[in-house]
């Protein structure tokens, strides 16, 4: 996994503020309405989602694109659809 941000971002879906397991939930979501191939970026503020995010969208088929990066209290995710 590369551990430089992606240069291209097909959608951001920003869920801070949302507490767990919403931010799970909503990446799920917008994953099966992205075209295959296509790169979901997700930015987070729940401490859980670091653990839940990458589990449950590797569970549910998809790929972590790098590891999740931190930014302050931040979270951001890339996911591949």
């Amino acid at each position: 996994m590369s551990q430089n941000p992606p240069r291209s971002i097909d959608y951001s879906l920003d869920v801070r503020g949302e507490s767990c397991p919403y931010p799970v939930i909503y990446t799920l979501e917008t994953l099966t309405q992205l075209q295959k191939g296509q790169l979901l970026q997700v930015v987070a503020d729940c401490p859980a989602s670091l653990r839940n995010v990458p589990e449950e969208v590797v569970k549910h088929g998809y790929t972590m694109e790098m590891e999740p990066q931190q930014n302050g209290r931040e979270l951001i995710f890339y996911i591949r659809a």
